[in-house]
């Protein structure tokens, strides 16, 4: 009975060299090179040996072509979300926060299928314990960590340390404020955020210092950034500030209540003594910087306050707003998991700094400090 094997992928993932997993195993690099074409199929020693450096089970490295599998048992699961509810069917990624397992809805992208783990296959609510069938394990689970935000950026950070370290970032989109409370929930293991105390018009500290008061807690910055009005490009309706909104001829696309977005529109439309209730569009919701800007390039909005990221992500024009830090805050229970360390690692690199530069159009300047200990 012939054999197939995930010896590739799963080494790629790990980010382990060809030559580096033969040394490890002590075989040639001939011998790894022909199991992975499926030219050879090694004996229990050697797949043994292969899983531990892997730290998968044999059985994920190698299985019996056209062998009948059992179909997997659900799992019970902790389902993190904000928006529409979740429809049977609907994909999901796992990720273990501690003892914990967590359940984010998977997104498809335009003219690509979501990268997912399994499916819901119960009714579920917004919040609480989900029924998930979730697909064979690929055992790439324990370099997982899960990051609630709503910065567009951190695809470029999970992009790198997918490459660099085989560390896998779960994103569960969320406000800033929202991010927070499921940190301090036990639900992820690191929040994004990016709130302004108007006290101090310091970001991110006061925040945090409530949520935590006792500590227990890192603070880093991955990057300053600009935000601000969103338009199509050419400027059509004639954006220049915030004042543009008062009346009925732009349409807004507003964030959600806890998003720092959403604190920035109503900070600036109380400077400018314009009621929530003269603009028009300031009660539809998009949940996150990209679909808000999404919004606005298919012509469903006229303006929304997101990044300049986002902007130009969709070829949309931008006048800013504010300039602000968006920092990760990081339980200080998960600060020494390898994966976590990789993340901080990763910050303080050129490639990921150039990267956002050029790409998201970011600040790098403060990347990698330390805010809090």
């Amino acid at each position: 009975m012939q054999t197939r094997t995930q010896l590739p992928e799963i080494r790629r993932r790990r980010g382990i060299s060809t030559a580096q997993l033969a040394k490890s195993a002590g075989v040639g690099r001939q011998t790894i090179y022909s199991i992975e074409a499926g030219e050879y199929v090694p004996n229990t020693a050697l797949a043994l040996a292969l899983a531990r450096i892997l730290e998968v089970r044999v059985e994920d490295l190698f299985q019996l072509e056209n062998e009948p599998q059992a179909p997997a048992k659900p799992v019970s699961a902790e389902l993190l979300h904000v928006g529409d509810p979740l429809r049977k069917g609907q994909p999901v990624q796992l990720c273990e926060v501690g003892k914990r397992l967590i359940a984010v809805p998977a997104e498809p992208q335009p003219a690509v299928l979501p990268l997912a783990d399994g499916v819901l296959i119960d009714q579920t609510r917004r919040a609480g314990t989900a029924s998930v069938r979730a697909f064979p394990s690929d055992g790439s689970e324990g370099k997982r960590l899960l990051v609630a935000g709503c910065d567009p950026g951190i695809a470029l950070l999970a992009h790198h340390l997918s490459r660099t370290a085989g560390v896998e970032l779960v994103v569960a989109s969320s406000s800033s404020r929202q991010s927070l409370e499921w940190l301090k929930d036990g639900f992820v293991h690191i929040a994004g955020t990016h709130l302004r105390d108007a006290s101090t018009g310091d970001y991110n500290l006061a925040a945090v210092k409530k949520l935590f008061p006792r500590g227990g807690v890192k603070v880093v910055t991955f990057a300053i950034w600009e935000q601000g009005l969103v338009f199509a490009s050419g400027n059509p309706r004639e954006i220049r500030s915030v004042a543009d909104l008062a009346g009925r001829r732009v349409r807004l696309m507003n964030r959600e209540t806890g998003a720092g977005s959403r604190e920035l529109l109503d900070h600036e439309l109380e400077r400018a003594g314009i009621a929530h209730k003269d603009v028009a569009g300031y009660d539809r919701i998009a949940h996150g910087h990209l679909p808000a800007a999404l919004a606005v390039s298919l012509g469903e909005a006229d303006c929304c306050i997101a990044t300049r990221s986002a902007a130009q992500a969709f070829g949309l024009g931008f006048v800013p707003l504010a300039t602000e830090r968006y920092d990760l805050v990081i339980r200080q229970p998960f600060v020494k998991l390898p994966a976590v360390e990789a993340l901080l690692d990763s910050l303080n690199r050129s490639a990921i700094r150039r990267r956002l530069e050029m790409l998201a159009g970011y600040d790098t300047s403060r990347t990698g400090e330390v805010r809090v200990s």
